[in-house]
């Protein structure tokens, strides 16, 4: 997966002001290429240090966006406050497939790894995706 740089400086923002609860968002863009990040609210009835959930209403305004500007729905972000940049269980459950999740750590206001992961076929796993900027 490529993400242009201002989508990850744009995940970093989102992480630093969220923080230190987790970030949440949408990532649009064409092919294996992320060009733009959504920001969306962490909508988690749990504590939101630990766990984010989309709302099906935001969910909805991400499609019509991706419809309007002619991109594709390519995955999903989240921050990790102060734990590493690794899917959890919760994650794993939570995956839907053909989409790329990225995983940025954060501790306060520095921003850590950057990880993505992608659904196995067998869905028993999420594997890790190469990530590239430019």
């Amino acid at each position: 997966m490529i993400l242009k740089i201002e989508v990850a400086r744009a995940i970093e923002g989102s992480a630093r002001e969220t923080y230190p609860d987790e970030c949440c968002g949408a990532l649009l863009g064409t092919g294996d290429t992320a060009t733009l990040a959504l920001p969306l609210p962490n909508a988690s009835d749990e504590p939101k240090q630990r766990r984010f959930r989309i709302r099906p209403d935001d969910y909805r305004r991400v499609e019509r966006r991706a419809a309007e500007e002619d991109l594709d729905l390519l995955g999903f972000f989240h921050s990790h406050p102060n734990h590493p940049a690794m899917p959890s269980a919760y994650d794993l459950e939570h995956a839907w497939p053909n989409l790329i999740y990225v995983i940025l750590s954060i501790d306060g206001d520095r921003a850590g790894d950057l990880t993505a992961w992608l659904l196995s076929d067998d869905r028993s796993r999420l594997d890790p995706v190469e990530v590239s900027s430019s």
